[in-house]
């Protein structure tokens, strides 16, 4: 028996592991291995060095870990060890809804991606434009990519009607006024007459569109190229791929990075 600096009850065994966890709980160390953090040693390390948490507590050499009930993190970023969870990538066509559901029967982003398990789309992209959508099961990370508290970055590659004037740019890089408020400052590059590649954070509806309008452009195609970290070019319209271990945790990392910055800014 252990008693902890908390104050907390753990029973070990011969090998020193803990025994009190939940029946389907495995050492810690496998659970993030399996998880992709690195060898078993690696992830050893990282316990040792206070580094991983058991929901929000301190872990422990020796703990054990239900990867289905258990939040895990490390360096605070929670890590997505239950392996009931899928992430995938789809570059979604023009004409495909994001919802789960259309009256109008038109194509479904989720019709793409394997229907076990269900799985829901994160974040915002018209029916009308195309590019990269993440869906998955996983509620924590889609709150983070999607609450404005994180603010995640998403790149657009955006063809307008006529070609911006240098105000035009200057008033999308400062930030334009839309029905619903101002929005953010936009970081704005001109790649051709008429095609402007456009980086924001915030998620409204239709936003870019209704930022271009508003400066007297209409969008003639609107292409999402990058959330966060994640960038394939190698997704043709339709296409879809598992995200990596790497990738969901990078995704994981830019979200808080961002609402870390925000906190630091007030």
């Amino acid at each position: 028996m252990v008693l902890d600096p908390s104050g907390q009850v753990t029973l070990r065994d011969s090998t020193g592991e803990d025994v009190t966890a939940a029946p389907n709980a495995d050492r810690l160390q496998k659970v993030l291995a399996r998880a992709g953090m690195g060898s078993r040693r690696v992830c050893e390390t990282l316990i040792a060095q206070g580094r991983v948490t058991v929901n929000g507590s301190p872990a422990r050499l020796g703990q054990r870990a239900d990867p289905a009930v258990d939040v895990v993190a490390v360096d605070g970023v929670r890590v997505a060890t239950d392996p009931a969870l899928v992430h995938y990538l789809l570059h979604k066509p023009p004409g495909v809804v994001c919802s789960t559901a259309d009256p109008d029967a038109r194509p479904l982003a989720v019709a793409f991606v394997p229907a076990e398990p269900r799985v829901f789309s994160v974040g915002r992209l018209d029916v009308q434009s195309e590019g990269l959508l993440v869906l998955t099961n996983d509620g924590p990370l889609a709150y983070r990519l999607t609450h404005p508290s994180f603010g995640i970055e998403k790149e657009y590659l955006v063809e307008v009607t006529g070609r911006p004037s240098p105000g035009a740019l200057r008033r999308l890089r400062e930030g334009v006024v839309l029905s619903d408020g101002p929005t953010a400052p936009a970081r704005v590059g001109v790649l051709a007459p008429g095609v402007l590649r456009l980086v924001v954070h915030e998620g409204r509806n239709r936003q870019v569109r209704r930022m271009c309008e508003a400066v007297g452009h209409q969008v003639v195609r609107l292409v999402r190229v990058r959330i966060g970290p994640i960038s394939d070019h190698s997704l043709a319209p339709g296409q879809w791929r598992h995200l990596t271990t790497d990738e969901v945790r990078s995704l994981a990392v830019a979200a808080r990075a961002r609402a870390d910055d925000r906190v630091t800014r007030r």
